[in-house]
């Protein structure tokens, strides 16, 4: 099987978890009916994605984004990424401020003479990580 059949095979795999726990009425109860017109997707072809037939192309994602819970769609990324919606009250000035100091933080943790060299180290990690902007 070709790397990119893996990838698909995976996608299918946790297209089918999505849906599961999507509808699961412990969790988040949405129908598949519910998806289907708040989606604009054929309820057929929501099918073919929740019983892992067809691999969801990212135009379903797309639909998808503020139907399914930000949580859900994360699990159809890969590694750490996730869906997040931005903030339309987004300062941009002191986004720029926080990058720069994060910038700033992640060249000094890169000096040879630091925690771990040009490395990180854990400490600068954690430092790293809370400066990071968001």
């Amino acid at each position: 099987m070709g790397f990119e059949c893996v990838i698909a095979q995976r996608l299918k795999e946790t297209q089918k978890d999505v849906f599961r726990i999507a509808a699961d009425p412990m969790r988040f109860g949405l129908p598949m009916k519910l998806i289907a017109a708040k989606s604009g997707i054929p309820i057929d072809t929501l099918y073919t994605y929740a019983n892992g037939r067809a691999a969801m192309p990212l135009l379903a994602m797309h639909k998808l984004c503020g139907v399914l819970p930000n949580e859900l769609l994360s699990l159809l990324l890969p590694g750490e990424f996730c869906v997040a919606q931005a903030d339309a009250s987004l300062d941009l000035a002191e986004t720029a401020s926080r990058c720069i100091d994060f910038v700033a933080e992640y060249a000094s943790a890169r000096h040879p003479e630091s925690e771990a060299g040009v490395d990180l180290g854990p400490n600068e990690i954690a430092t790293l990580r809370a400066k990071a902007p968001r």
